[in-house]
């Protein structure tokens, strides 16, 4: 069994396992001819539960044979153009190269006895992203798990900051449309039920100032504390990025952490042409970043950044074992003194090998490119009298439905756009999202690949169409 670790004696092994298993993945990529096969639950469960995990294979070939069986061949591929639904991204290379490295070396960033040269990547990684932001010298922060993790350390910084011992008192003010993390993570940090205060939204789905002034100045006026703001630059459902430079006044105003949830937004750090758009962020107490979404990062890649590196102390715990208090008088650089995490990928690797290979502007530009596919899109929806589009896009969401124009009970017109997603769905032709909006159901595209065109829009659309009269036209069979 010693044969299967990887170390010196292995490595032409390891180099052959690899090969075989690439080999098997780029036949896979290059052969996929739709985003999914249409596999439903009842008919893969049987295959992986058939599976006796105590009888090895003992062969590579094998296994990967098997696994074709049970993965491969029906994964959900993003790379596909058709691939329309959640923030998920095709990927880089050289992200993808980054990952195989981190992997085999398996570094740890919790210490830097367990990391050394990889600690120092992932701090200039996150000095290149917090100046890309504009946070000043002062600034810092470290990679998460993910935008959900991001912002659950941004609000326990804005929790201890706020020097508040009645956690009763303290409210977090975040738009409608803003991320469930950020009433999860009040409830993991021991807020009351009532912490979070829900802003609503203007026609644009942009958090209102009007309206949080007025929650601002009525928490004054309680004795409560406003310990966070909330913005969100790039909201999941809508793309939609809240007015930064007025919600940072207003912090100012009042003592309110400001947090900009930028985990999809984040991509126009490095746009060419619409940087502009997230004007304001630099005033941030902290940001949450998701590379893995609008910079073609496999999962995971985020960060969360801080204005003040001071902050991040709320976040440190000294083990003797791991890392001492005497480390910090030694100024032995360990990761975790930042981190909710111990152990921790090197996902800062890949960010990195893209960065070195492609440049911020080769992410850029695609991150624009997907942008304008999606004012592309919505200009074909708004001419489509098919179909009702909810907002003109800020980043790369369409949220829109469609509208039969024999038909105006509003729950029937649900129950066919809801079918119309799961027709596609269980085809395999197309994958897309849904959502609610002002309480009736709607389809989404999130388009994340530059590959997608205007065309492979129009088919899905009229996919979509397709389903959805099919589903009226047999209800009105049963009516009659």
């Amino acid at each position: 069994m010693r044969s299967h670790l990887l170390n010196d004696t292995t490595a032409e092994h390891y180099r052959s396992s690899v090969t075989l298993g690439v080999e098997r993945v780029a036949a896979r990529i290059a052969t996929t001819e739709r985003p999914f096969t249409g596999v439903t639950v009842d008919a893969l469960s049987p295959r992986v539960d058939g599976i006796d995990l105590d009888r090895p294979l003992y062969d590579t070939t094998a296994a990967l044979d098997e696994l074709e069986d049970v993965y491969l061949r029906d994964a959900v591929y993003f790379h596909h153009p058709r691939y329309l639904a959640h923030l998920n991204c095709p990927v880089v290379i050289p992200a993808v190269l980054g990952e195989a490295v981190l992997c085999a070396v398996n570094s740890s960033l919790d210490t830097w006895d367990q990391s050394a040269g990889g600690t120092l990547i992932e701090r200039k990684l996150i000095d290149w992203t917090t100046a890309r932001i504009g946070l000043g010298p002062a600034a810092d922060g470290v990679f998460t798990s993910g935008g959900s993790q991001s912002n659950l350390q941004a609000l326990l910084l804005a929790r201890e900051e706020s020097k508040t011992e009645d956690l009763g008192k303290l409210r977090v003010f975040a738009s409608e449309a803003g991320h469930f993390s950020v009433q999860k993570s009040a409830k993991l940090l021991g807020l009351g039920p009532d912490a979070v205060v829900s802003i609503p939204v203007d026609h644009d789905k942009r958090m209102q100032t009007v309206a949080l002034a007025r929650e601002l100045e009525r928490c004054a006026e309680q004795g409560l504390v406003p310990m966070a703001v909330v913005a969100t630059a790039g909201t999941t459902d809508f793309g939609s990025i809240d007015p930064l430079p007025g919600i940072a006044e207003l912090c100012a105003r009042y003592g309110a952490w400001m947090h900009v949830d930028a985990a999809y937004g984040c991509g126009l750090l490095a746009s060419l042409r619409h940087r502009d758009r997230i004007a304001g962020i630099e005033r941030a107490d902290s940001v949450t970043v998701d590379y893995h979404k609008s910079f073609f990062q496999p999962v995971s890649s985020s960060a969360v950044l801080v204005r003040d590196a001071a902050t991040l102390r709320h976040a440190t715990y000294h083990a003797e074992y791991l890392n001492p208090r005497r480390m910090v008088e030694e100024r032995i650089p360990n990761q975790v003194d930042k981190s909710l995490q111990t152990t921790r990928r090197f996902d800062a690797l890949k960010l990195w090998m893209t960065l070195r290979v492609m440049g911020a502007d080769g992410i850029g530009q695609l991150f624009d490119e997907v942008c304008e596919l999606a004012a592309e899109g919505w200009r074909l929806l708004a001419a489509d009298p098919r179909f009702d589009v909810v907002v003109e896009p800020s980043l790369s969401t369409l949220v829109f439905r469609y509208i039969p124009a024999a038909v105006t009970d509003p729950a029937h017109i649900d129950r066919a756009n809801l079918y119309a997603r799961k027709a596609l769905f269980a085809s395999g032709d197309a994958v897309v999202a849904g959502t609610k909006v002002g309480g009736r159901h709607y389809l989404k595209f999130t388009l994340l690949n530059p590959e997608t065109t205007t065309r492979d829009i129009t088919a899905v659309l009229d996919l979509i169409a397709g389903h959805a009269e099919q589903y009226l036209g047999e209800s009105l069979d049963r009516a009659s």
